[in-house]
């Protein structure tokens, strides 16, 4: 039974790391439209696509559409946007996003080679090198495209400064004079991520739907952030407004952009990474959306040209967009289900509690280390009474391990003999009854834990609260893994320490191979975020004085219980 159960708890982290890596695998519940052919150019960087002189939609334009006046900038400009929460940088060459940057979230931590705060830019440094920025549009005809992502438009509102309260807007417009008219309107607030967009465009006398581009990718994750698997997962996620499921699509699983799904029927489509999305509320009956990969070539360090793949997410009609941490307080306080882009995991309920009370705890102590301590003495008592009865219930199996060899001994053909396996376990049965043992008591109480052991390891995973978030002395960033593998030492050392306390109904021969665990759970955590390592260490020291007061309480019961027998 012990064997079983440590070999299910090995198998349900080795689970639980291959989810990292391998997100949920997408969905059937969002509509999927038929994608239409588009080619997949593979660019050189520094290279421009030729521009076609004329489209065959302009020229119907030049004959359907009255003149009418032109509406263009003489040069291009920056415009900036500053809220309390971001400091946003737009150009007026495509009206395009250039700059997003956080001002609460560091690329980086300080450090003495780079002593500066330099705040996290959720625009990536590569859609500069690609000359693709979010908010670009992109239809059906490339000449178009390049057309409006390229004009210099006019622009009204200039450099905004909002405070908590205020709105503002930015409106940017073009126009050929002849077969081309663009207009976006983004509405600022001064206390959330959130803005409104409003996007309208006709050509040749037609309104036509341009999809908007987010992309490529999503931040520029730092090198101590690309080590950790966990941080460094990405892909698009979209939100059913049928069922209300998340449909998520990881980057490994993204498809070239001629091979790419629309799906249909969304209330929001998103760009993510570990902690931080591009959300885009739609509307369900009208917007369709799409994530795709386009590979450019590119040279590496060693000379080699190779095929670089970037993603981008579009979508048709988007009314408003969220650019910003996945806090969950924000995240739930602005509704649309936005919350659920947190992915907490198979069981999200258990670790959405947990993380609620570990920042209450949080804002009690104020440091977010401290916190995770103290949630794991609360589980640790709470799980106290089922943890003895496992420990208990062990306990006596250790002590009728004799008789159990024997009976054993005397069916030895169990195996292959059906009747003597029959009588074996009859005689099981009567031993257990007789001792008052529960053959399932041993594992139950540990199997009813996992959940929530599974829902706190998700919480620590994925809260952006405990990025760059300092514990004490080394650990400066409970979110990435200790630099000097001091945790993960300690707590396979401690783990170490609570399976030769814990008493065992294994053999000689499997004990010695289950003292392997610690040092097998230590070579896996070495590179798991220090959150992780300090729960599970803290869980082990616990562990550890648990252990010792119930081997304790069970000594005075085998003594009281002796003492009975002889009266």
């Amino acid at each position: 039974m012990e064997k079983r159960l440590i070999l299910a708890i090995f198998l349900s982290f080795l689970i639980l790391f291959l989810y990292q890596l391998l997100f949920i695998k997408p969905g059937k519940q969002a509509q999927p439209v038929p994608p239409k052919t588009a080619a997949v150019e593979k660019e050189t960087p520094g290279t421009e696509r030729e521009k076609p002189t004329e489209t065959p939609l302009a020229a119907a334009g030049r004959e359907n559409a009255a003149p009418a006046e032109v509406v263009a900038a003489e040069q291009e400009e920056s415009i900036t946007v500053e809220t309390p929460l971001y400091e946003a940088t737009w150009s007026n060459r495509g009206a395009v996003l250039k700059s997003w940057k956080l001002k609460n979230h560091l690329k980086k931590l300080p450090d003495r080679k780079d002593p500066e705060r330099s705040p996290l830019d959720l625009v990536p440094e590569s859609a500069a090198r690609l000359g693709v920025y979010p908010l670009s549009l992109k239809l059906d005809d490339p000449g178009l495209t390049d057309r409006v992502n390229g004009a210099l438009y006019k622009f009204e509102g200039g450099n905004l400064k909002l405070r908590p309260g205020e709105t503002a807007s930015l409106i940017f417009e073009y126009s050929d004079g002849n077969t081309v008219r663009v207009r976006k309107q983004l509405i600022f607030n001064g206390q959330d991520y959130n803005f409104g967009i409003k996007i309208s465009l006709e050509a040749a006398g037609k309104e036509l739907d341009p999809l908007v581009i987010w992309g490529p990718g999503i931040g520029s994750l730092s090198p101590e952030e690309l080590k950790q698997k966990f941080s460094a997962s990405r892909g698009a996620a979209f939100l059913t407004n049928r069922d209300q499921k998340i449909v998520r699509l990881p980057e490994k699983k993204i498809a070239l952009e001629n091979e790419a799904v629309r799906y249909q029927g969304l209330d929001w489509a998103a760009y993510e990474e570990n902690y931080f999305a591009a959300i885009f509320l739609l509307d369900p009956a009208s917007s369709q959306a799409m994530v795709f990969k386009r590979e450019v070539s590119e040279e590496q360090p060693d000379g080699k040209i190779a095929l670089i793949p970037y993603f981008y997410l579009a979508a048709s009609h988007p009314r408003e967009a969220f650019i910003g941490p996945k806090e969950y307080d924000r995240l739930k306080a602005y509704g649309h289900q936005a919350k659920k882009i947190i992915n907490f995991g198979f069981f999200g309920g258990i670790a959405e509690l947990l993380l609620v009370a570990t920042k209450y705890f949080h804002s009690q102590v104020g440091n977010w280390g401290l916190a995770i301590i103290i949630m794991t003495l609360i589980i640790k008592i709470l799980f106290f009474p089922l943890t003895y009865s496992s420990t208990k219930s062990m306990a006596r199996m250790a002590e009728i391990q004799p008789k159990i060899k024997a009976l054993r001994a005397k069916y030895k053909r169990a195996k292959q003999d059906m009747e003597q396996r029959r009588q074996m376990n009859e005689e099981l049965m009567r031993l257990y009854k007789e001792h008052g043992i529960n053959p399932a008591g041993g594992c139950l109480p540990l199997l009813i834990q996992l959940p929530v052991f599974w829902g706190f390891f998700r919480m620590l995973v994925v809260a952006v609260e405990f990025r760059h978030s300092p514990f004490a002395f080394w650990i400066k960033d409970l979110s990435v893994r200790d630099p000097y593998y001091v945790t993960p030492i300690l707590m396979g050392a401690t783990q170490f320490i609570t399976q030769k306390m814990t008493p065992s109904t294994a053999d000689p021969a499997q004990q010695k191979m289950m003292l392997l665990m610690p040092f097998i759970f230590t070579i896996f955590f070495m590179n798991f975020q220090a959150g992780l390592v300090l729960y599970w260490l803290t869980n082990n020291v616990l562990q550890i004085a648990q252990q010792a007061i119930m081997n304790r309480m069970m000594a005075r019961k085998r003594e009281s219980d002796g003492k009975r027998r002889k009266k």
